[in-house]
Parts: C-alpha cells; structure tokens; sequence
C-alpha cells in the first residue's frame, strides 16, 4: 500500500464510512508505517472542525440544488475488485499476468483498488462546511437539505425580487397568506390556524382565471397549519381559492363547493 491509498483509508476512517475489511487494512497500514500517523491527525482535526458548535449561519437558497447538482456531476470511479476484466477489456494492463509469473489466480496477491470516493467525499464535506459555516451541524444540514418541496418553493418566492404575499382572516379566525412571483412562476399558500379537513375530504387549491377555475392539487393539514405550493403555473391576476372536495380531489376537476378561501393577487 503506497501513501494515497492509506490516505483515502485515513479519511474513510475519520468519517466513520470504512468496511471491516478497509478498517483492518487500516490499522495494519498504520502499524506499519507510523510516519503516515500525521494524515490520520489531519483527518480528525478536519471532522472534529466540521462538528464544531458556533453561532450557525443560514445557508444560501440554492445550496440544495447546487450540492445535487455537484454530486451528479462527479465522476464515479469503477471499484477495481468489483470489474476483474476490467484491464483485459482495456487491451493492456501494468501487472504481469498470472501464466507469465507461474502464479494461477487464485495464489496471486490482490491489488489494492483506489479508493479516491473517500477522499472525494471528505474533501466536498470540507468545502460544504466553509459554505454554510462552521457550527452548522450534520442534523441542521440534512433537516436543511430534506426541506418539503412547499418550503423550498417558498423561499425561492420570498427571494425574488418581484415577490408579493396577501392574507385574508377567515371567518373562525384562521389565516391564509397567498405567496407568488411572477418571475418564478409560482405561488404558495400557507394557512395558520385552519382545521384538517374531515374524514374521507380534502382540501383543493385552485387558480382562478377570469371565469374558469384551475385544479392546483391537493393539501393536508398538520397542527391548524400547512404550506401548499401550487401545482402549474400561476398567471397574473390569478385569484387563489380553496375549495372542500371529497378526499383526492374533485372528481370532475371542477369545484363541487364554494371556495372558502378567495385571494386575489392582482
């Protein structure tokens, strides 16, 4: 085993991701190269850095959409063990082959393959942890990046420059505050001290536009509250209503109740 491969070893082991096999090959590694103690020091430092507690900093808006995107396009590196005919499919390969060494297969030390996933993975941990701020911590970041897709839609509302809300009091006191951009195309509505819908209904979101309304799907309520995007795109001057339908939806796609909620958004 050369330095690399032990440094891949050492970052797979301060993050806890090391099979029981790779983990063995470890500490043997390490037992007999103690010189190489220094790697496994740096690796500590860097995961005890990225579980460090300071006053958290909000990531920005389109962080989840950029680390999708960054994993997507990293290349996936072939396990040598997991493609034996990979070197034969290449046309040429560095090691002797097994008849031109006297050795048969099975007698033959395996190569040790790459491992350079692990320290793909450290190292985009680290430079996700200098974009959010330190203190930002493992739970916040998965909790951030699992965010229902209403919240998501919400914030790229909120955050575009033409973005508009209007609320209505409902007639038992409850709230709902229409969210919309123009620019984005989007609209979401989120209610606040509203009941779930009864047994066997639901609740059905529509765009109005001029005398025809427009299904924009299905939400449920949790706790007297919801945030429900709207499905579709939104239209200026649409008026955003919510009707009861059976549970599912109107079965015919048109409202079989009055609305009760009406917000217009022109």
């Amino acid at each position: 085993m050369n330095e690399q491969d032990f440094a891949e070893l050492a970052a797979g082991a301060a993050l806890h991701a090391l099979s029981p096999a790779d983990q063995r090959l470890f500490h043997d590694a390490l037992a007999a190269h103690p010189e190489w103690a220094d790697l496994v020091d740096d690796d500590i430092e860097t995961v005890a850095a990225l579980e460090a507690v300071t006053a958290p900093e909000f990531p920005p808006l389109d962080l989840r959409a950029t680390l999708l995107a960054q994993i997507a396009s990293t290349p996936q590196h072939r396990d040598v063990d997991s493609d034996p005919h990979s070197a034969e499919s290449s046309g040429f390969s560095d090691a002797p082959s097994a008849a031109a060494t006297g050795q048969s297969a099975e007698s033959q030390p395996r190569a040790a393959a790459p491992r350079r996933w692990t320290r793909t993975i450290f190292a985009l941990a680290a430079c996700l942890a200098l974009v959010v701020g330190i203190g930002f911590g493992a739970a916040a970041l998965g909790g951030y990046l699992n965010r229902p897709a209403a919240v998501v839609a919400l914030e790229q509302i909120q955050s575009a420059a033409d973005a508009q809300q209007a609320t209505v009091t409902l007639e038992d006191g409850g709230t709902a505050t229409a969210h919309w951009s123009a620019s984005a195309g989007a609209a979401v509505l989120v209610t606040d001290g509203v009941p779930a819908a009864a047994k066997g209904e639901s609740y059905e979101l529509w765009f109005v536009r001029g005398e025809t309304p427009i299904s924009a799907g299905v939400f449920d309520v949790e706790g007297n509250t919801a945030t429900a995007a709207l499905s579709g795109d939104m239209h200026a001057g649409d008026i955003i209503a919510v009707t009861v339908e059976q549970e599912g939806g109107s079965p015919t796609g048109k409202p079989t109740s009055d609305p009760f909620i009406v917000i217009p958004t022109a």
